[in-house]
C-alpha cells in the first residue's frame, strides 16, 4: 500500500528537546511555532530525558487515555504502548513553549542494559567503534537506538502515512545508519550545526582552516583528538541520510571536505520576530534598558566617575567560552588599538565593553557589590533628602505672606537643606571614594584559575586597565545574564537592547544567533565572513550597504589576522563616531532587516528539505503526484511547472513581490521592500495546488483566509 505523502508524519530528534545545552535548543524552540501551524498533531520531537530539568519544560499527557491521541496518530500510542511493555520509560507530553508541540523523552536509563549488546550491533552493523567510558557517546547510542526501535514499530503498525525523521547533530546521528541498514521505511534528513573536527581543529587556533580544508587528513586528525568514534557516527549519519544538510554556506563547504559528502541544502536559523504596534518602541525599550545599564556603570566605576554617559557607548560580546573560535581574542586586541587612536585623537568619546562569556568562578566580587550597594545607598538617601526639600517649599508657600514669611519661594540654602542632610550626603559621597591607586575592576567575580584565565590574561597583556585616560573601559562577566543578578539585573535579551553595538568576531561560528537577535532588536553587530550570519547577510546586502543596515562584516578568510584586527578597528571607530542622530537611524534600518531572519521566512528552506526527502524515497509517487520529473540533485533544483500542496497553509503577512524574471535590482539602505523582493522567499519551491481557473496560487506559507 502506498503511503500518503501530502499528510505526512513529522518526528524532530536532538538531544536538546525540552533540555537547554546550546544553540540547537533555540533553533527548535523557536521554529515550533510555524512548524505546529503546518502540522498540528503529525508533528512529534524526540529526545532524551533530562530527570533534573524536565519538569519545568514539559506539560505531561495522560498518553495510555483513549482521547490523547487523535485517530490519525493512534498508531504512535501502540508503538509506545508495545515499548513500554518491554522496559521502555519515557515521558509524553506537550513543551512548554509557544505551539506547544507533541514529544517523546526517552529515559535512557531504562535502556541502558541494552548498551553492550547495541554497541556490539553498532559494531558488526555499520564498523563504527565505541570506547568504554565514553559516556557522551554511550548516551548517543542509547537514544539512536531506542529512535530506531520506536520507528521501526512506527511503520509497522502506521502503514498509511509517509513518516520524515529528522536528526540533528551527530548525539542524535546513531539512528540514522541503522534506519538504512535495517531498511525501516522513513525519509530522513540529517542537519549538522558544526561539523566535530571543525570545532576541534579550530579551537586549537594554530591552523588556517578554511583555507586547508581540502589538506586535513581527517581519520589522523580525529584520531590524534580522541574523536574517532565520534567522527564516525557524524560521517555515517550524513552519508546514509536521504538528505544530508547543514545551517550555512562556511558550514557546507566545511562539511563537503571533512565528511566527504557534499550538503543537499542550507537550512539557515531563523528567530520569532517580534514585530511592535509603534515602530519607536524598540528604540524607547533601548533607551529603557540602556538606563539599567547606566545604573550598573555608575556602581563599578565609583570614585573613577570621570566621564559623561550621554557620551559613552555600549559594545559587548558574548556566547560561549571558545576563546579563539568565538572571536574574544580578536576582540580585546581591536579594543586595546581603538583604545590608542581615541586618545591619540583627543576624542571625549568612552567606549565601555562588556564580554559576557561564562566560565568558573566563585560568585560576585566584594567589590562588585560594594560598588552598586554605595551607589544605591547615595540614591536613596538623595531621594530622601529631595523629599525633604519638596515639603519644606511647600511649607513655605503656603505660608507666604504670613508669619514672617517675604519671598513666594525659599531663598537661604539653609532653609531647604538642613545640616543633618549635608552630614548624611557628604558620608554618602565619601563613600564613593577609593583607596588610593585603586583603578575599576576589569572582571564582577573571583575568578576559579585567574592567573591562567585567556581572557583576563589578554587584557593585562594589551594593558585595558580602566585607566582615567583609557578612552575604551572592560568589564568581563563571566555569567550569562538573568533579571536576579544582583549587581546588572537584565535578562540578556534585555541587556542586548540597552548596549549600542554587538561585536561577534567568530573564526569558527557555523551560523551565529548572536548577531541575528541584535538584528531582530535593532541593535547594529559586527560579524564576520566565517559566521553562518555573515556569510548569509553578504549574500542579500551589497556589501557597501552593508553597514548602512548596521551590519559590519569582517573579512576573516582571505585577510591576514592583523588586517581583520585592523579592519575591526576600523568598523568600531567608524561607529564610535557616530553622532546620537546617526545612530538612531542606523538602529532603525537594521530592525528593518528583521525579517529576513523570521522562521516564517526561513522555514521555507525546512520546506524545501522534507520535500527533497519525500522525492527521493518516493520518486514514482511523488512524480504521480506533481505530474512531472522533477530533479533531486539538491533542495533547489527540485522545482517544477505544477505545485504539489504538501503541508497546511501557515500565514505570512504581505510583502512586495518580484518575479523571476525580474531585472536588476537597485537597493538603497533602508529600502527593506527592494531588499525583500531580490530575495523573494515564498517562491523558492513549487509546494501549492497550481490555479487552472484564474485564481492566484497559493503556497504552504499563504494567508489562511
Amino acid at each position: 500500500m502506498a503511503r500518503d505523502l501530502q499528510n505526512h508524519l513529522l518526528f524532530e530528534t536532538a538531544t536538546e528537546v525540552a533540555n537547554r545545552v546550546g544553540g540547537i535548543y533555540s533553533v527548535l524552540k523557536s521554529k515550533a511555532p510555524i512548524t505546529v501551524a503546518q502540522y498540528k498533531d503529525n508533528y512529534h520531537l524526540i529526545g532524551p530525558l533530562n530527570k533534573a530539568t524536565y519538569q519545568n519544560e514539559v506539560d505531561q499527557m495522560d498518553w495510555e487515555a483513549p482521547d490523547s491521541f487523535p485517530d490519525e496518530i493512534k498508531p504512535i500510542q501502540s508503538t509506545l504502548r508495545s515499548m513500554r511493555s518491554r522496559g521502555v520509560n519515557f515521558i509524553y507530553g506537550r513543551w512548554l513553549i509557544e505551539g506547544s508541540p507533541r514529544l517523546i523523552l526517552f529515559d535512557l536509563d531504562s535502556v541502558r542494559g541494552f548498551l553492550n549488546e547495541w554497541k556490539g550491533d553498532l559494531w558488526y552493523l555499520v564498523g563504527i567503534p565505541s570506547p568504554e567510558n565514553d559516556f557522551e557517546t554511550n548516551d548517543a547510542i542509547l537514544l539512536g537506538y531506542t529512535v530506531a526501535w520506536f520507528l521501526g514499530e512506527l511503520t509497522a503498525e502506521d502503514t498509511t502515512h509517509a513518516i520524515i525523521a529528522h536528526f540533528h547533530e551527530w548525539l542524535a546521528g546513531v539512528a540514522l545508519p541503522l534506519c538504512r541498514k535495517r531498511r525501516i521505511d522513513v525519509v530522513t534528513i540529517f542537519t549538522t550545526h558544526a561539523t566535530l573536527l571543525g570545532r576541534y581543529l579550530c579551537a586549537a587556533g594554530d591552523v588556517d582552516f578554511y583555507n586547508n580544508l581540502e589538506n586535513f587528513d581527517v581519520d589522523h586528525e580525529a584520531g590524534k583528538r580522541g574523536i574517532y568514534h565520534r567522527y564516525c557516527v557524524e560521517r555515517a549519519a550524513a552519508h546514509t541520510a536521504d538528505v544530508f544538510t547543514t545551517v550555512s554556506q562556511i558550514t557546507a563547504f566545511e562539511a563537503e571536505h571533512l565528511l566527504k559528502r557534499k550538503p543537499d541544502g542550507i537550512l539557515p536559523n531563523g528567530l520569532n520576530v517580534i514585530k511592535f504596534q509603534a515602530v519607536h518602541e524598540f528604540q524607547n525599550l533601548h533607551a529603557l534598558k540602556k538606563e539599567k545599564i547606566n545604573e550598573f556603570v555608575r556602581g563599578h566605576f565609583h570614585g573613577c566617575f570621570d566621564f559623561d554617559l550621554d557620551n559613552t557607548v555600549y559594545f559587548f560580546i558574548a556566547g560561549r567560552y571558545e576563546y579563539k573560535n568565538k572571536g574574544a581574542d580578536m576582540f580585546i586586541e581591536s579594543l586595546a588599538r581603538l583604545n590608542y587612536r581615541l586618545k591619540v585623537a583627543g576624542s571625549k568619546k568612552t567606549v565601555i565593553a562588556f564580554i559576557i562569556m561564562p566560565a568558573k568562578n566563585n560568585s560576585f566580587t566584594v567589590e562588585a557589590l560594594k560598588g552598586q550597594a554605595v551607589v544605591k545607598a547615595l540614591e536613596t538617601t538623595v531621594d530622601e533628602v529631595t523629599n525633604s526639600i519638596g515639603k519644606r517649599i511647600f511649607d513655605h508657600a503656603m505660608r507666604f505672606p504670613n508669619n514672617g514669611t517675604t519671598s513666594e519661594i525659599p531663598v537661604d540654602i539653609h532653609e531647604l537643606l538642613k545640616p543633618s542632610d549635608n552630614v548624611l550626603l557628604k558620608k554618602r559621597v565619601l563613600g564613593l571614594r577609593r583607596p588610593a591607586g585603586e583603578l575599576p575592576a576589569i572582571v564582577t567575580h573571583n575568578m576559579v584559575d585567574d592567573a591562567n584565565d585567556p581572557i583576563l590574561n589578554q587584557i593585562r597583556h594589551v594593558q585595558l586597565f580602566n585607566g582615567s585616560s583609557d578612552r575604551v573601559k572592560v568589564i568581563f562577566h563571566p555569567e550569562f545574564l538573568n533579571a536576579n543578578n544582583p549587581i546588572l539585573g537584565l535578562d540578556y535579551d534585555e541587556f542586548v537592547r540597552g548596549c549600542h553595538l554587538g561585536v561577534f568576531p567568530s573564526y569558527y561560528e557555523p551560523w551565529g544567533y548572536t548577531p541575528a537577535e541584535c538584528t531582530v532588536m535593532g541593535v547594529p553587530s559586527i560579524t564576520t565572513n566565517l559566521s553562518g550570519f555573515g556569510a548569509y547577510m553578504e549574500d542579500l546586502i551589497e556589501t557597501n550597504q552593508a553597514k548602512d543596515y548596521g551590519i559590519y562584516i569582517v573579512d576573516r578568510r582571505f585577510k591576514a589576522p592583523d588586517e581583520s584586527v585592523e579592519q575591526l578597528v576600523d568598523y568600531m571607530e567608524e561607529f564610535v563616531k557616530k553622532t546620537r542622530r546617526q545612530r538612531i537611524n542606523q538602529r532603525n534600518r537594521t530592525e528593518r532587516l528583521s525579517d529576513l531572519l523570521d522562521w516564517k521566512r526561513m522555514g521555507l528552506e525546512y520546506v524545501k528539505a522534507r520535500q527533497l526527502a519525500l522525492r527521493r524515497a518516493y520518486p514514482d509517487q511523488f512524480k504521480q503526484l506533481v505530474g512531472e520529473e522533477l530533479n533531486d540533485t539538491n533542495m533547489d533544483t527540485l522545482a517544477g511547472g505544477k505545485k504539489l500542496k504538501i503541508a497546511r497553509p501557515l500565514s505570512v503577512p504581505g510583502s512586495p513581490r518580484e518575479t523571476r524574471q525580474a531585472s536588476a535590482i537597485y537597493m538603497t539602505p533602508g529600502d527593506l521592500g527592494t531588499l525583500q523582493e531580490a530575495n523573494t522567499a515564498d517562491d523558492y519551491f513549487n509546494l501549492s495546488i497550481g490555479s487552472h481557473d484564474g485564481d492566484d496560487e497559493q503556497g504552504p506559507y499563504a494567508d489562511e483566509n
